[in-house]
C-alpha cells in the first residue's frame, strides 16, 4: 500500500513539482494539496494522509501554526521545507519542537526538473518519516490530542464490508526500572549521538541537567552547517548548562556542552586536559558530523572513561564507534523504541548487543544525574 501524502505550499510551482516527484514513485501517492495552513488542517482531518509536507511562509496561516493544530486534532508525521539560512534554521527548530518529524532544504534551483539525487532524497525521506513512531509526534510537554482522530480505513474496506472485531488487549505491564550504574569515578566525558528526532530529544535531556553537571558533554547531531549554530544558541537559552557550537581547540569542561558543527567532524584529543578538534574529514563519509568518528576518537583518547548515548535517528551511525567504546571498557546507553521518533540508530546498538542500558527518553536526564552525581 503506497504512502499517502498531503503537499502543503502556497507556491503552485512547489505543489506541482513535489506532487510530480512523489507520484512518479509507486511507493508514494499524493492524495491532496493545500495552499495555506488553514486548508491543510481541514484536509489533514478529511484525508488522513500518512505524511504531510509543510511549507512555512504561507498566507492565512503559516506552517508552524498549522502544524501545531494538526498535532492537536489529527497527529500526522510532518516533513518541513525550510531554507538553509539562519532564519530557516530557527523556524525549522520551532517546527521540530511543535511536532514535525524532519525537514528538507527548499529552493527553486534544487527542486527544478532533472535534479535526480534530490528527488530520491525527498522520496526516501517521505518513506522514513512515514515510519516514525506515533507516540513521538508531539513536542516536549505537549498534551495528548484534544480530539481523537478517526481511525484510518484499511485498504479494501468500505461501507458494505464488515470490519473484524478488535482484539481485547491485555493490560500492559509496566517495564521494570533499569538499574542505574554508579559512574562517578569511571566517566570523564559524555557523548550523545543522534539524527532524526534528535533536536527535540537532546533538548529534553539537556534541560534536565544542572549547571553543576560534573563532566563535559559532546553532542553529534546530523544537521546541515547552517543549522548547528542556531541549534546551539537555542539550547544555550533553554539549558542551565552552557551550550555552544564547537570550534577547533575548544577545551572539554564540566558543565559545558559542545555541539559538532554541521558539515565537519568533531574528534577528541587528550592533550591539555582534553580538547576537541574540528576537521573537514573524509569526503567519502556519509555523515558530517559522524557519531562513529567522535565515539571512536573518544574511545582512543579516554579509554574506559566515556559514556556514549545513542538517541533517536535513522541509519546505524554510532554502532562501530560504540563497539570501540565497549572494547576499552566504556559504557553505551541507547534510547528505547517506544520513545524514538525513528528507531534506527539505537536499534543498531541493541541488535549488536553493545548496550549497557536501554532507557526511555524521559529517563535519560535523571539517569545521568544519578550515575554521575558528585
Amino acid at each position: 500500500m503506497p504512502v499517502s501524502v498531503l503537499v502543503v505550499d502556497d507556491s503552485a510551482f512547489f505543489r506541482q513539482r513535489v506532487s510530480a516527484i512523489l507520484n512518479a514513485d509507486p511507493r508514494v501517492t499524493v492524495v491532496g494539496t493545500a495552499e495555506n495552513g488553514k486548508v491543510a488542517i481541514d484536509k489533514a482531518r478529511q484525508l488522513r494522509p500518512d505524511v504531510i509536507t509543510m511549507d512555512y511562509e504561507m498566507p492565512v496561516m503559516n506552517g508552524i501554526a498549522a502544524l501545531t493544530e494538526i498535532m492537536r486534532v489529527a497527529p500526522t508525521p510532518v516533513l518541513m521545507f525550510s531554507s538553509l539560512t539562519y532564519e530557516g534554521a530557527r523556524i525549522t527548530l520551532e517546527a521540530l519542537e511543535a511536532g514535525a518529524v524532519d525537514y528538507l532544504p527548499k529552493s527553486y534551483e534544487q527542486m527544478a526538473p532533472g535534479k535526480g539525487s534530490l528527488e530520491q532524497v525527498l522520496i526516501e525521506r517521505i518513506l522514513t518519516v512515514s515510519r516514525s513512531h506515533p507516540g513521538s509526534l508531539r513536542g516536549p510537554g505537549r498534551a495528548a490530542p484534544a480530539i481523537t482522530p478517526p481511525p484510518r480505513r484499511p485498504l479494501g474496506t468500505g461501507a458494505g464490508l464488515r470490519q473484524p472485531a478488535a482484539p481485547i488487549a491485555e493490560p500492559a505491564r509496566p517495564p521494570a526500572k533499569a538499574k542505574i550504574p554508579n559512574l562517578r569515578d569511571r566517566c570523564s566525558l559524555v557523548v550523545f549521538g543522534t539524527s532524526t528526532g534528535g533536536p527535540v530529544a537532546i533538548q529534553k535531556v539537556l534541560t534536565q541537567l544542572p549547571a553543576s553537571f560534573p563532566v563535559p558533554i559532546l553532542v553529534v547531531q546530523h544537521m546541515p552547517k547552517a543549522f548547528t549554530g542556531a541549534f546551539a544558541e537555542r539550547l544555550n537559552q533553554q539549558c542551565a548548562l552552557e551550550v555552544r557550537e564547537a570550534v577547533d581547540g575548544d577545551r572539554l569542561q564540566p558543565g559545558v556542552v559542545l555541539l559538532a558543527p554541521g558539515g565537519q567532524q568533531m574528534m577528541v584529543e587528550s592533550r591539555g586536559g582534553g580538547r576537541v578538534r574540528v576537521l573537514e574529514g573524509d569526503a567519502r563519509l556519509n555523515y558530517k558530523p559522524s557519531v562513529d568518528i567522535t565515539f571512536g576518537s573518544a574511545a582512543k583518547q579516554m579509554p574506559g572513561k566515556v559514556l556514549g548515548i545513542v538517541l533517536t535517528g535513522m541509519g546505524a551511525d554510532g554502532r562501530e564507534g560504540a563497539r570501540l567504546l565497549k572494547r576499552t571498557g566504556s559504557q553505551v546507553w541507547a534510547q528505547n523504541e517506544a520513545s524514538c521518533v525513528i528507531y534506527g540508530m539505537p536499534q543498531a546498538i541493541v541488535q549488536a548487543q553493545l548496550q549497557d542500558l536501554v532507557l526511555d527518553l524521559s529517563e535519560v536526564g535523571s539517569a545521568l544525574t544519578t550515575a554521575l552525581g558528585r
